[in-house]
């Protein structure tokens, strides 16, 4: 008995001793385990800094707002996979809002990974202001803990593009994941300080949220400014948007989480699409310059997929493309079926925001894609 006492004693003290080291040395996890899935409403479990908004510029509404009418074949699908808001913008009109679940106009979203497209903008914003020299720039110039023999080498371009070499982990189900301590943890800028290259930049094009972050402390080595005092002064407070935005940080006083964590509405989001459709102009003012936006949405094609072994076709500065019955269509998107939609031929944004994205994939995309383009595409043949 007594050395049954003493093996259980054993277990349970070493039990304990790995959960205190695991609380004290590894936070995040604890609040990845208590929270498990991500959320569209996770700014509520984070600190948080406000991106200001200045003047509001209402939307004009079209003459048939909203006389477009769901297919049921519509209604259900965007029921399975619990949308919350979708917004098609035409000709600078809106012309079809829709919101389920309780959430409206003005509701908080996460963006997720949308929010890599709004850094992708602040980072021409720089450029246009001389803060930030060239895309060709190396990141050690900005970030001096890179300016080392593994690093040295390495691009802005190369940041930008997705093709940094950098030794990320991009996996979400995983607790013990870079992306899954990034998200929950508090010493975000830390670790992306201690990635190194492993492959040479500027090669192979290799999906990683920790290259969105190396953006976002350029920026603010570059600016000397918070990711969302600089989004506010050169995005928000330009294209009027209604309602002040939130973006996550590591926790108070850090820094923003510039990889995901973006959260505003639908109509908001809406004018991020319009000024890209734009090409960078507001109300005849230039935001960001017709050269960047053109820049951004060129496919990064010197580059090979490393996952299929063929150029890039898809991904330009932070931004996503596609063709879809022969209209291009430039994109930002979230990891639950987040979307910003631009189709230029048809001087069309549309916004999508919501809980999933399908499971089932179409050319590697989650195929929801094509299903948000064509019933905006529907509505707008409805209009005819």
């Amino acid at each position: 008995m007594r050395k049954n006492t003493i093996a259980y004693s054993a277990k349970l003290f070493v039990g304990l001793g790995l959960m205190l080291f695991l609380f004290s040395s590894c936070g995040y996890f604890w609040k990845a385990l208590v929270y498990q899935q991500v959320d569209i409403d996770d700014y509520k479990i984070f600190d948080n800094n406000v991106v200001e908004a200045g003047e509001y510029h209402p939307w004009p509404m079209a003459p048939d707002y909203n006389n477009h009418v769901l297919a049921d074949s519509a209604k259900k699908y965007f029921a399975e996979l619990q949308s919350v808001a979708y917004l098609v913008v035409q000709n600078n009109e809106i012309v079809f809002e829709n919101y389920w679940d309780e959430y409206s106009d003005s509701a908080l979203s996460n963006s997720f990974s949308a929010a890599k497209s709004i850094v992708s903008l602040l980072v021409g914003a720089a450029i246009d202001e001389g803060k930030i020299t060239s895309v060709d720039d190396p990141v050690s110039k900005y970030v001096k803990e890179f300016d080392n023999e593994t690093n040295r080498d390495l691009r802005i371009r190369d940041v930008l593009t997705m093709s940094s070499g950098l030794n990320w982990h991009e996996a979400y189900a995983n607790p013990w994941s870079k992306t899954t301590r990034a998200y929950y943890g508090t010493k975000l800028e830390k670790m992306i300080l201690k990635l190194k290259v492993k492959d040479q930049p500027g090669e192979n094009y290799h999906y990683f949220s920790g290259d969105t972050e190396l953006l976002a402390i350029i920026l603010r080595r570059a600016t000397g400014k918070t990711l969302a005092e600089y989004a506010s002064e050169k995005l928000w407070t330009k294209i009027g948007a209604h309602h002040d935005a939130l973006w996550s940080v590591d926790h108070k006083g850090g820094i923003e989480k510039a990889y995901c964590c973006f959260n505003s509405n639908a109509r908001d989001f809406a004018r991020l699409g319009q000024l890209v459709l734009n090409k960078g102009r507001w109300n005849g003012t230039q935001v960001i310059s017709g050269k960047w936006i053109e820049e951004s949405l060129k496919p990064a094609s010197h580059l090979v997929d490393k996952n299929t072994g063929k150029p890039v076709n898809f991904y330009g500065y932070q931004w996503w493309m596609l063709k879809r019955n022969g209209l291009s269509v430039f994109y930002a998107r979230g990891l639950a079926g987040q979307y910003i939609f631009i189709i230029p031929a048809k001087n069309m944004v549309i916004v999508r925001l919501g809980h999933k994205r399908s499971k089932e994939r179409i050319d590697n995309l989650p195929s929801d894609i094509y299903n948000w383009i064509d019933f905006g595409l529907a509505i707008e043949e409805s209009r005819k």
